[in-house]
């Protein structure tokens, strides 16, 4: 269970889209993690208005923990923070504060968008160091919101993919999404028209293979992740929305 909530829940948000504003000021999912019936974890995203450094911003908090009997077997902590302009969906500040069955880290990242360079602040081993990335690169939550907001699906069809920049600790790289197709699926809330994603990701350690993860999105304009379904190396997993509030949009249900 090792990386249950940064490389499963975080990462796999990073894969939505919408073709407006799908996000605002108050909203917030709560998200269980399991494995059939047994509860691994929680995790909440939210967001909230600021300011950083006189720019008017959304500041997103990621927050996941494991729960019950999971905590004794291996204990996640993780705390996740990122400021984005509220008008071009860029991040200005990234914050990884994780502690996962021991192994911890503290990075703050500061995005400098004119220069296309980040100051990388390891606050666990007290080091600075300025690194490149990529024009219209996300952070790891970030991205999520960015592409609720920038991604037309309208015309997507079957397997079309999407890629984008993405920088995480220290490196860049191209992040990849397959569109697998539309369904309805039945959730806690009724039955809801989802579209249907696969990103590829690194086979090994945790996952299986590098398809190995399926998200289910609300086909609206608010891009809920509803559920996740993901083989890794230590099994199959789940992450089902459980509670919502503050959408920006009306969340339509399919009423038979």
């Amino acid at each position: 269970m090792k990386r249950l909530i940064t490389l499963f829940l975080f990462f796999s948000f990073s894969t939505v889209f919408a073709q407006k504003q799908a996000y605002g000021d108050g909203e917030w999912f709560k998200f269980r993690v399991h494995y059939g019936f047994v509860t691994a974890g929680y995790a909440i995203l939210q967001v909230e208005n600021d300011y950083l450094d006189g720019r008017s911003v959304y500041h997103i908090k990621g927050e996941g923990k494991t729960t019950g009997v999971s905590k004794f077997f291996f204990r996640v902590e993780d705390y996740y923070e990122s400021y984005v302009d509220k008008y071009n969906d860029r991040p200005y500040r990234f914050i990884r504060n994780i502690d996962e069955g021991g192994h911890t880290k503290d990075i703050q990242i500061d995005f400098d968008h004119d220069s296309g360079k980040a100051l990388v602040h390891n606050k666990k081993h007290k080091t600075k160091e300025v690194v490149p990335f990529p024009r219209d690169a996300q952070d790891m939550v970030s991205a999520f919101y960015y592409l609720r907001n920038n991604l037309d699906v309208t015309n997507i069809s079957e397997g079309d993919t999407v890629s984008m920049n993405m920088f995480f600790d220290k490196e860049n790289y191209k992040f990849r999404l397959k569109f697998l197709g539309r369904e309805t699926l039945k959730t806690n809330f009724g039955k809801v028209s989802c579209l249907i994603f696969r990103p590829y990701v690194q086979a090994g350690r945790v996952f299986k293979e590098k398809e190995s993860l399926t998200l289910w999105v609300s086909d609206d304009d608010n891009k809920i992740p509803l559920l996740i379904k993901a083989d890794l190396a230590v099994g199959s997993l789940k992450a089902t929305l459980t509670e919502f509030k503050g959408l920006k949009h009306s969340f339509k249900i399919i009423v038979d």
